[in-house]
């Protein structure tokens, strides 16, 4: 770990502080009032919590940058509570807790890829792609004819997760959904 000066801090770094918990910088204002001292007001999210703090701190002070590592992976399979993914340089295999997982896995399949990131070789965070492509497995009938400004439907997908498809969808059928809103995006389109 490296030490730097609060005023060297920016958006988006990483900061361990005295709690010895990670927190990641959202915002920060330097105030210079005058001839008085420069204070630097921290707006930072705690990476375990997700509560977000103001903190003032002085600019010549020293923090803690944590060192993070991120790595390509791709989800093997579940033992239990656990979620074993496959990193893809190495194929060394990883065990993700439920509760770092939680509601993500309903948007991954098997051999799905996504990102993890790893603090003193722990696992933080799960990072899944924008859109992942998933099959119906249960909805009601498809209506020819309707087109995506019509109504909506509420469709199982086959991970398990339910979302809202315009109401030309069929089971069977893929759909991209977002994994941010999970909101359905489009329908997935046969390569031909």
């Amino acid at each position: 770990m490296a030490s730097i000066k609060f005023i060297d801090v920016r958006k988006g770094m990483v900061l361990v502080l005295e709690d010895k918990q990670l927190y990641q910088c959202l915002d920060r204002d330097l105030n210079t009032p005058g001839n008085w001292r420069a204070i630097l007001q921290l707006k930072l999210k705690n990476l375990k919590t997700e509560s977000i703090t103001m903190q003032r701190v002085r600019p010549d002070d020293k923090v803690e940058l944590a060192y993070l590592e991120t790595k390509d992976m791709n989800y093997s399979y579940r033992d239990g509570n656990e979620f074993i993914f496959v990193e893809n340089e190495t194929f060394e295999q990883y065990t993700l807790p439920e509760e770092l997982v939680g509601e993500q896995i309903g948007y991954l399949k098997e051999n799905d890829p996504c990102k993890v990131t790893f603090y003193e070789g722990k696992a933080l965070s799960l990072e899944l792609p924008q859109i992942v492509e998933l099959k119906v497995i249960e909805t009601d009938p498809g209506i020819k004819g309707a087109t995506a400004a019509a109504q909506y439907k509420p469709a199982t997908l086959e991970t398990g997760i339910k979302v809202t498809v315009p109401m030309f969808i069929n089971i069977g059928e893929g759909v991209r959904v977002d994994t941010t809103t999970g909101e359905y995006v489009g329908r997935v389109t046969a390569e031909k």
